[in-house]
């Protein structure tokens, strides 16, 4: 099948503590009241991307790339059993819970599936909003335990304020959790494995309380503060004619944040596919003869091979690629 650009229609969640700005401003269509995630890049058993246009349309991406017999995801994927990337816009209405992701050997030995190592763009915040990463200290395991049965655990760590275009990159074993009033892009292992540490005494629909998972947590959790992510340079081996920022880079993806304002001029070559999310603003994509444009809220999958790409118009959006 010929490779271009396509367009994703993402599964949604609607989480208690979800707001409704992913409907109001950046177009999600669904009769769900909150919208807390949509799921931009997703082939995984609890939501699956779904492509909106050409050949394909009305496939699932994850279907779709199960009948191409030649490589659509490229050869850095290819150390990987199954797709490796999840990609989710997240509107934080309330406090998400304290949690943790295991790693990758803990997660597939008792999940049965990967571990989350994850990075999160603030694409916007209300005034003094923050979010939880790491612990202010080390402590022990037996305080760990100790404070999250006395409740005392939110002392210990560490709250960090927040603005837009902030970014946090999130080991497996880092405890966090993203605050009210934040909206993120968030750039993960394919994994829907949480233990919930703490959670407020919140209750679900069922109106009894929502399970925590601590003693998973206590197998997994790094008792210390978050590890510094060192600052990264441009890469600009794929674009030009944009303003671009390298957001994060580790063995699961590589993330940019790009500023498009006329035309771009990129490349998506035999070693990755490549996705990206426009956050703000509108692009049409170019490729050979086929072109189609992306709103505010809009994701695109890039076939690996695709070859050279044009952005025209005016949007910033965040692309990865493995």
């Amino acid at each position: 099948m010929k490779r271009y650009p396509m367009k994703l229609i993402a599964p949604l969640k609607d989480y208690l503590w979800g707001g409704t700005r992913l409907k109001d401003e950046y177009g999600k269509k669904t009769d769900l009241d909150i919208v807390a995630e949509s799921w931009e890049l997703a082939c995984h058993k609890d939501g699956k991307s779904v492509i909106a246009n050409g050949e394909a349309s009305g496939m699932t991406l994850e279907a779709w790339l199960a009948e191409q017999k030649d490589d659509m995801l490229g050869a850095h994927v290819a150390k990987f059993p199954y797709f490796p990337l999840l990609i989710k816009l997240i509107d934080a209405r309330g406090n998400l819970s304290v949690q943790v992701h295991p790693d990758n050997e803990y997660a597939q030995r008792v999940e049965g599936e990967y571990g989350k190592t994850e990075m999160w763009y603030i694409v916007d915040c209300e005034p003094g909003a923050s979010l939880l990463y790491g612990f202010k200290s080390e402590i022990t395991k037996e305080e760990f335990e100790r404070r999250i049965q006395d409740n005392t655990l939110l002392d210990v760590c560490n709250r960090v304020p927040v603005h837009k275009g902030d970014v946090f990159f999130i080991d497996s074993g880092t405890l966090h959790a993203i605050g009210k009033g934040i909206l993120i892009c968030e750039i993960q292992q394919n994994s829907n494995t949480t233990y919930r540490i703490y959670d407020y005494g919140r209750v679900g629909k069922d109106g009894k309380p929502r399970e925590l998972h601590v003693a998973k947590a206590l197998d997994v959790t790094t008792l210390a503060p978050a590890k510094a992510h060192p600052a990264m340079k441009t890469d600009m081996d794929i674009f030009a004619g944009a303003d671009a920022r390298l957001l994060a880079s580790c063995e699961y993806f590589t993330t940019y944040h790009l500023d498009v304002d006329g035309k771009a001029y990129l490349f998506c070559g035999e070693d990755s596919f490549q996705s990206f999310t426009v956050l703000a603003g509108s692009v049409k994509a170019e490729a050979g003869d086929y072109e189609v444009t992306f709103h505010k809220g809009e994701t695109a999958f890039l076939p690996a091979g695709l070859g050279k790409y044009t952005l025209k118009g005016k949007g910033e959006l965040i692309l990865s690629k493995l």
